[in-house]
């Protein structure tokens, strides 16, 4: 179900679907409700119900004309969960999204029955954003004025390479991509929101059961932020997936699943 959701002095485009424990899942830079795929939610529905959304300034949200942080995105995230109902509730974000839930655990700890952290970054001593080479072709995608360039660069950086290479995963991922298109202007509002972003010496203080995912084949964020994060967080767990892409769960979809529902559900 969509939902039209007031968060202070704008509103979110949110989608409700499952049934089961409350469960909160938050996209990562340039990603909409669209992007976590129906392989994906298929897999989540009989064990939770869940609610993803599009960020402020993207898809079906309203615009985001001024710089934000990832501490406003965490403020959006919070208001949204206050007026769904989900007074407490398993989260899981990727990317960007990972980061927006890092904020999100550590300003209101009692809102989160279990964390799920894919593909993120923590900022601090040790963490690692994509090299020189992954940000230049993924700069000249976005900025050449070519839709379908920008689309297939964002893709084939975004999965691993011999995911890419089977012609049959690219329709589904195109038509998500033109389905609910993001803006460039709110893209570069989030990469500065990224840029900033640091909570690695705040991760201690976690007291969430915490699940860090993360792909081996991952050119966006390295895979080493993954066993820096689970490090900082008491007793995490770390799952790398090998062979896998950043966006694992549109590679993985079944067994990303698998993973949440172990986690936060214990089967």
């Amino acid at each position: 179900m969509s939902e039209r959701i007031d968060v202070g002095d704008r509103t979110l485009h949110a989608v409700r679907r499952g049934t089961g424990e409350p469960l909160l899942l938050i996209q990562g830079m340039s990603g909409t409700h669209a992007s976590w795929g129906e392989a994906f939610l298929s897999a989540l529905d009989p064990a939770f119900e869940h609610v993803s959304y599009d960020h402020r300034g993207i898809g079906r949200s309203d615009p985001a004309p001024e710089p934000f942080s990832i501490g406003d995105l965490a403020d959006d995230a919070l208001a949204l969960m206050d007026a769904a109902g989900m007074d407490r509730a398993h989260v899981m974000g990727i990317s960007m999204g990972g980061m927006v839930a890092q904020e999100l655990v550590l300003r209101a700890p009692d809102r989160v029955s279990s964390l799920t952290l894919g593909c993120t970054y923590s900022g601090g001593d040790g963490s690692a954003m994509a090299g020189p080479e992954t940000i230049q072709k993924l700069s000249a995608g976005m900025m050449s004025g070519d839709r379908e360039l920008a689309i297939r660069t964002g893709y084939e950086l975004n999965v691993s390479p011999g995911f890419a290479a089977d012609d049959a995963n690219w329709a589904a991922f195109y038509e998500m991509a033109t389905g609910t298109p993001a803006s460039i202007a709110t893209i570069m509002l989030q990469m500065q929101a990224i840029g900033v972003h640091d909570t690695l010496e705040r991760l201690s203080s976690v007291a969430a059961p915490t699940l860090v995912v993360h792909g081996d084949a991952d050119e966006m964020l390295p895979v080493s932020n993954a066993h820096l994060i689970a490090g900082a967080i008491p007793d995490a767990r770390v799952e790398i997936l090998e062979g896998v892409g950043h966006m694992f769960w549109w590679e993985r979809p079944e067994e990303s699943a698998a993973l949440l529902r172990e986690h936060a559900l214990g089967g």
